[in-house]
């Protein structure tokens, strides 16, 4: 499987109408806290504005909820990954996506079997508080080498004067958030990265 370089991370459905225009072909919906009907409200659109905009919509976290509303991509975190139902997701034909950040993350999601792992925090990220260091580039190598042909995501305080080096280093999709929300121009900033990662779509 080969992911788009530009992978976009937004918490509400409201972000993906604004940016999926402009040709973003990747976009994870992370929504942290929310009742069920919202959640739905906003899986639901978010799957209709991808389908129009021809993009992939990754679901973080609700697996449930995403196999009810027909979707066919998740993430999980670690915590997520030990209560989510493997067996029920695979049923589904659902793509899965793990998030790692040291060496027994990583054995624990290579034996998932997932369709691509991600690595981070790449450099320090202002996102959420992480008990992790910052994984560095030659740790990306490393990951690469270790999941290898799985996808690898990097993912952490990226933006495009970065991406260079973290492609180099293996990375086969960098992901970001809040380089593009807190971003004065969301807009501008997501037609930077999108030309920034043209080379290798």
């Amino acid at each position: 499987m080969k992911l788009d370089p530009f992978y976009l991370i937004v918490d509400c459905a409201a972000w993906i109408e604004r940016l999926a225009p402009l040709g973003v072909r990747l976009v994870q919906l992370r929504i942290k806290a929310m009742d069920e009907a919202g959640l739905r409200a906003e899986i639901r659109k978010a799957k209709a504005l991808c389908a129009e905009h021809q993009c992939q919509l990754i679901v973080n976290d609700h697996w449930q909820l995403a196999i009810e509303e027909g979707c066919d991509f998740i993430h999980l975190g670690q915590e997520d990954l030990q209560t989510a139902d493997l067996s029920a997701i695979r049923a589904a034909g659902m793509r899965l996506g793990l998030s790692t950040h040291n060496h027994a993350e990583l054995e624990t999601a290579i034996a998932a079997k997932p369709d691509y792992i991600a690595l981070g925090p790449v450099y320090p990220t202002i996102l959420k508080k992480m008990k992790w260091v910052p994984q560095g580039l030659e740790r990306i190598g490393e990951w690469k080498r270790r999941v290898a042909p799985i996808p690898l995501v990097a993912i952490g305080g990226l933006n495009p004067d970065r991406l260079d080096n973290v492609f180099a280093a293996g990375a086969d999709s960098a992901a970001v958030v809040t380089d593009i929300t807190l971003n004065a121009d969301p807009e501008a900033r997501t037609r930077e990265w999108i030309a920034k990662t043209e080379r290798w779509r």
